[in-house]
């Protein structure tokens, strides 16, 4: 498949969604339901299972979660310092600078499949288990501080980060399961992607984004453009194999996760312009994956 059609079919997983949502009685309560199963039980299991069935072969991807941590910890500080530009709307900022560097991991395991395989899965899965931990703690920080809320109480109880967290240390346990239960648990995380991506598509709205269209393009210039630049120029710097360089590079390019909306809206945010940001970033994501991916591929070497 070329890269101009990698992310079609979730593409299209997300239109099925939005014309489910506003063309049938499968409407928002509905995919309100569906983004809490996903959001606490699907995903969750996916990652969980992912993370717990990847070799993570530190000498041989010391280089690949390096580069990968460095650029998203790059998303994270321009994020941040964009509170310091005059005019910025404190509560939309709280609200929207997590869309600048957390990804959607839907797409991200879908897109390395397609990528690389088994190996790009657990690529892709150890780039999951380092960075969404990082992700949440980082998005939390800013809402919880808003808002008024305990910030290690909502870090305890955030799903994907305790699901990470498990995974890795089971992994580093050895820990296995017996076959029935193996099976179970993949055939949860295997309804992960499909119902998440529709939950994405169900969602889909752009009108919040008139509360600060500045902020904004700058929050998704930083998804878009800043990260896949800052992953080509690390993924050069320490020498990662090809097929490694692009896993990394799909992963700075990737969109922001569906889920930053519920963050929002469950921690008292701006949940109207995140839902705006997660769209716009969703369509985005369409063109900027096989964009940086055609630029890495015009590089030399």
């Amino acid at each position: 498949m070329s890269n101009a059609l990698l992310l079609l079919p979730d593409f299209l997983l997300i239109v099925v969604g939005w014309l489910v949502c506003r063309h049938t009685p499968l409407d928002r309560p509905v995919w309100d339901a569906a983004e809490r199963l996903v959001y606490y039980l699907l995903f969750p299991v996916l990652l969980f299972n992912s993370i717990l069935k990847s070799p993570l072969q530190p000498t041989q991807t010391a280089a690949l979660a390096f580069a990968g941590v460095a650029t998203l910890m790059c998303g994270i500080a321009l994020a941040y310092a964009l509170r310091l530009a005059p005019g910025v709307d404190a509560r939309l900022h709280a609200s929207g600078a997590q869309t600048a560097f957390r990804f959607n991991s839907f797409i991200a395991l879908a897109l390395a499949q397609r990528l690389g395989g088994e190996q790009g899965v657990a690529w892709i899965a150890l780039l999951i288990a380092l960075c969404v931990p990082l992700c949440n703690v980082a998005a939390v920080w800013p809402l919880a501080r808003q808002g008024g809320h305990s910030y290690w109480r909502e870090l305890v109880r955030n799903p994907l980060i305790l699901s990470t967290v498990a995974g890795l240390v089971c992994n580093l346990a050895g820990l296995r399961f017996p076959e029935s239960v193996d099976t179970t648990l993949q055939r949860i995380g295997l309804a992960a992607l499909p119902v998440g991506l529709m939950a994405v598509g169900a969602g889909l709205k752009l009108g919040g984004l008139k509360a600060s269209p500045g902020l904004a393009a700058a929050l998704l210039g930083i998804r878009h453009a800043v990260l896949p630049c800052v992953a080509i120029g690390l993924s050069l710097a320490v020498a990662l194999p090809p097929a490694q360089r692009t896993i990394v590079v799909a992963f700075a390019a990737l969109p922001t996760a569906s889920s930053a909306y519920v963050l929002a809206a469950r921690m008292g945010g701006d949940g109207s312009y995140v839902a705006g940001l997660v769209t716009l970033s969703t369509m985005l994501g369409m063109l900027s994956v096989p964009l940086w991916l055609a630029v890495l591929g015009w590089l030399p070497g």
